[in-house]
């Protein structure tokens, strides 16, 4: 025998035979055609205000077809404020508005009036005053410009805002009020002190442009009303209940689905209705109205009349009401109830048709009625073992669950499946035990609103909880039904396990919001959470600061040790970062090896002073890469908020400008944003702009400078050194812009044109040469660390580019400096080994102020050491740094190098130099960089340059 289904799912046939179906399929067709020969009746929805998310449900009830469906072809009419909604409907402009809970007032005033749905559970209005400093207070309002309502105008001064003002000490009288422009400018520039605004509207735009203000909401005050009520009038209702009814439902449907689908209305509305607001706009009004609705609690449309009692007990102990107006019969009507009694004449008609043909039918198979009966009996059968394998096999899970008990009464294996239990186990247990603790008070909400039959269904999300503690999230759709057998009342739950999705949904909000290597809130979450710090600081009237982290030296440990020890080193980074703060405080990580940290609610700035410190000693400590170790320190910029910036953009720029002076002051330290911080980026925003059109415009030339054989005299090389003439500032030496030309990485552009310029000179006075003696003139050229980076990335650059002049690479000699060698040595050895090989040689500039070992000279291949100028000139007899350029000659002459001086200044210098052995020298004492017409004189003047 197969399993019978329960009553709830049992189905009758009515017992005729086939041709009594056949004119029941024709009365059914008959009823379909009389359905769709009525046209769609045009009704008019007049909104309160443009068009924007506030009334996503209207726009939804039309683009889903809901409207349609009920039979009506709605128009939405855009409004502005002013007429209000009320005075449209009730001169017949429009059948249905969207108004606030002063309709209350007009009611009792007389007007007619009906309340059809109440859309936000809590009104949206706010209060928005300028911050003024010092604690927020609304009575600084009395004799300042506002645009709250107007005190001549009841209705306008009875608004939540106006009322909470009074309740607070501010009568509407004390205030100069102004004309409302719905301008968020106005408060902005200063022309008014306060506005009455909406919480899902103006905050949004007041918070994207930094500005501080106060958000006062009456409900801190006691005085909680509707907002947007969607109405209509007595006579629309007594003239067409049951359009009025087809409108209102048809309403609801579209409030439930757009707070479903809040980035497809935002979509929609920005596409089709408005572009005033942007999307995010749109989203953030969205977000704010989820507040305002509370659709997981409370049905949409759904209103309380006792809530209704209180708004009008509000109005009368405010003053607005006399006492005795707050009598519910004062108010009969207001709030709309079903009216029976629709004009159904054309479904009558109908049915009559029907019924006159089923007659008929019935007198023709009276006969057969026996026969009919027992194969409808077989029908019925067939159906119900139908039925239960469809409710056995389902793919969701469906059980019947008695409303006020809680217990499951019957359920199909899927539900088992998705609770983890067995059969006998559900029917010894109830809905709210299988339930998981967080999400029972609301459901068990929405069960009520069943038993109250305020609502006939409801949609939500939840949690089940298994035997062995695994949770599975289920969307679940729960159904008020009757049945026979159990008597009622029940409901009946279908469930989908969305786990897996939600899941997937949460893996893509952490990778969308985290960096996935430190697991720190990347460059879109520091964003929004400085967002909401600064609107808080703005609303508390407190500072926030903003650290901007960059690691020393992380680049050489990158290139040295690979990206997977750096990685390593990124990770522990962070950690000691993070320990380095508050618990409250925000670490970020933007990109490579920069961090920033968001530090709210200060009480002085010696906490940032502290935090800056403790995360400066924590990087401090060597990081352990598998066997190796790694030392890195890190520099910091920090600005303040509202100190250094009102936005978002200006205080990261900020912060980091004050972080390159961190790193050119030597690094491991912090630094405050200054006012001259930005004047000097400016300059080098606009330096940096000139350099890119330098060379296109013939600004840069060439300087020499000789360079001699101490104890000849004689000139045998000449340092090729670059000078800008700029238009403005004049002659700009290297030291001002090479840095940068590398930040820049037009050095290597400018490194190219040197060479070949200094190149063709070069080849010229060798020519020269032949007949002043000195055919064998060198040319040093100074190279950059990028120059040099390119040479190990694509070897052979250089080698190339000179045979391409016609150059011999003995003519040339490469100037670096020291630190070049430190981070890189071990791939920079075999390529200026490889360079030697061809013919050129290298110098190391500036030999004595860096860190190079002897190890990296002996494996680079160094030809030359250059004497820091700093060193020679100090040299006198006893001076430390005599016996130092001593020392560096000696260790020089032993490796088989020869020793250039630099900026050797005095015939003093000069004789100290060749009593220590020193090869070379350069410097004003012998000539200072020349132009190229006063270095071709010097060597046709063909005289040893010493004095």
């Amino acid at each position: 025998m197969p399993m019978k289904a329960p009553d709830a799912f049992r189905f009758v046939l009515p017992p005729a035979g086939r041709l009594a179906r056949g004119w029941c399929g024709l009365f059914f067709l008959l009823l379909c055609l009389a359905t769709q020969a009525r046209a769609l009746e045009p009704v008019s929805l007049q909104l309160n205000f443009t068009h924007q998310f506030q009334f996503a449900g209207y726009y939804a009830a039309i683009e889903q077809g809901y409207y349609r469906e009920a039979g009506l072809d709605v128009t939405l009419l855009e409004g502005s404020g002013v007429p209000r909604a009320e005075a449209a409907v009730l001169a017949g402009q429009a059948e249905y508005g969207v108004g606030n809970s002063t309709l209350l007032l007009s009611r009792l005033a007389g007007k007619p009036v009906v309340v059809l749905a109440v859309v936000f559970q809590h009104s949206p209005g706010v209060l928005l005053m300028r911050q003024h400093g010092g604690a927020p207070d609304v009575r600084r309002l009395a004799g300042a410009p506002v645009m709250i309502g107007a005190p001549t105008d009841v209705a306008s001064a009875s608004d939540e805002v106006s009322l909470f003002l009074q309740k607070m000490g501010v009568a509407p009288q004390q205030m100069r009020h102004l004309p409302p422009s719905y301008r968020v400018e106005d408060l902005i520039e200063g022309k008014v002190d306060a506005i009455a605004a909406y919480s899902t509207n103006e905050p949004d735009y007041l918070d994207r442009a930094g500005f501080p203000y106060y958000q006062f909401t009456p409900r801190t005050a006691g005085i909680d009303f509707y907002g947007d009520n969607l109405f209509t009038s007595e006579q629309e209702l007594r003239r067409h209940p049951e359009r009025v009814q087809a409108f209102r439902a048809a309403s609801l449907r579209g409030w439930q689905y757009a707070m479903a689908h809040r980035e497809e209305m935002a979509q929609l509305i920005h596409v089709k209705y408005s572009q005033r607001h942007d999307r995010a706009h749109l989203l953030y009004e969205a977000q704010q109205m989820e507040l305002l609705l509370q659709p997981t609690l409370v049905e949409p449309g759904y209103m309380n009349p006792q809530r209704w009692q209180q708004i009008a007990d509000t109005y009368a102990a405010m003053g607005v009401l006399p006492p005795n107006a707050t009598d519910s019969r004062a108010y009969q009507g207001f709030l709309y109830r079903p009216v029976p009694g629709a004009d159904l004449g054309w479904l009558y008609l109908s049915l009559g048709v029907a019924g006159s043909l089923l007659a008929v039918s019935a007198a023709f198979h009276f006969s057969n009625l026996a026969r009919e009966r027992r194969r409808t009996e077989d029908t019925i059968r067939q159906g119900e073992l139908r039925f239960r394998t469809m409710f056995e096999q389902a793919p969701m899970g469906i059980a019947l669950i008695d409303t006020v008990s809680g217990q499951f009464l019957d359920i199909n294996p899927r539900y088992l499946a998705i609770a983890g239990r067995t059969l006998e186990n559900m029917k010894q247990t109830s809905w709210m035990e299988i339930s998981h603790p967080d999400d029972v008070a609301g459901e068990q909400a929405h069960v009520a609103q069943l038993l109250a039959r305020r609502m006939q269904g409801f949609r939500h999300a939840k949690r089940i909880v298994r035997p062995d503690g695994g949770v599975v999230w289920v969307d679940a759709s729960v159904t008020a039904i009757a049945t026979a057998r159990h008597g009622g009342p029940h409901h009946l739950c279908m469930l989908e396990d969305v786990t897996d999705k939600r899941q997937t949904e949460a893996l893509i909000w952490q990778q969308a919001n985290f960096d996935t290597l430190t697991q720190l809130p990347n460059r879109r979450m520091f964003h929004e959470r400085l967002r909401l710090a600064l609107a808080q600081a703005r609303r508390d009237a407190s500072r926030v600061a903003i650290l901007f982290i960059d690691l020393d030296h992380f680049k050489e440990v990158n290139d040295t040790l690979g990206h997977h020890q750096g990685d390593i080193l990124l990770i522990e980074a962070a950690r000691r970062i993070r320990v380095g703060v508050r618990e409250t405080d925000t670490v970020a990580r933007l990109g490579g090896d920069e961090f920033t940290v968001i530090l709210s609610d200060l009480d002085d700035l010696q906490q940032v002073d502290r935090i800056a410190r403790q995360i400066l000693d924590g990087l401090l400590s060597p990081f352990l890469l598998g066997q190796e170790q790694a030392f890195v320190s890190a520099s910091i910029g920090i600005t303040l908020y509202p100190d250094d910036a009102g936005n978002i953009e200006d205080l990261l720029k900020h912060a980091d400008q004050a972080m390159y002076v961190s790193k050119g002051a030597g690094r491991n330290r912090y630094s405050y944003f200054t006012a001259a911080m930005q004047v000097a980026a400016v300059n080098r925003m606009r330096m940096g702009a000139d350099l890119r059109t330098a060379l296109r415009e013939q600004q840069m030339q060439l300087h020499y400078q000789p360079i001699v054989e101490l104890h000849s005299g004689k000139l045998v090389k000449a340092e090729a050194l670059l000078r800008w003439h700029h238009p403005q500032r004049g002659v700009v030496c290297p030291p001002d812009f090479l840095a940068l030309a590398e930040s820049s990485g037009l050095i290597v552009e400018i490194g190219d044109w040197v060479l070949r310029t200094a190149a063709a000179q070069l080849l010229h006075w060798r020519a020269q040469g032949q007949a002043i003696g000195l055919p064998g003139l060198q040319l040093c050229l100074n190279q950059s660390s990028l120059e040099l980076q390119r040479e190990v990335e694509a070897p052979g650059t250089w080698l190339r580019q000179l045979l391409a002049l016609e150059v011999p690479p003995s003519a040339i000699v490469l100037d670096m400096r020291e630190d070049v060698l430190l981070p890189s040595g071990n791939s920079m050895a075999p390529r200026l080994q490889h360079l030697r090989e061809a013919g050129l040689q290298i110098a190391l500039d500036d030999f004595g102020s860096g860190h190079a070992s002897l190890t990296q000279l002996q494996q680079c291949g160094i030809d030359y050491l250059k004497l820091d100028g700093v060193l020679v000139r100090k040299l006198a007899p006893g001076a430390s740094e005599l016996a130092l350029c001593e020392a560096i000659v000696t260790m020089a002459h032993k490796l088989g190098l020869q020793v250039i001086a630099e900026g050797v200044e005095t015939p003093e210098q000069r004789a100290r130099l060749l009593e220590i052995g020193c090869d070379f020298a350069q410097g004003d004492l012998f000539a200072p960089p020349l132009a190229i017409a006063a270095f071709d004189a010097l060597l046709h003047a063909q005289r040893p340059l010493h004095p």
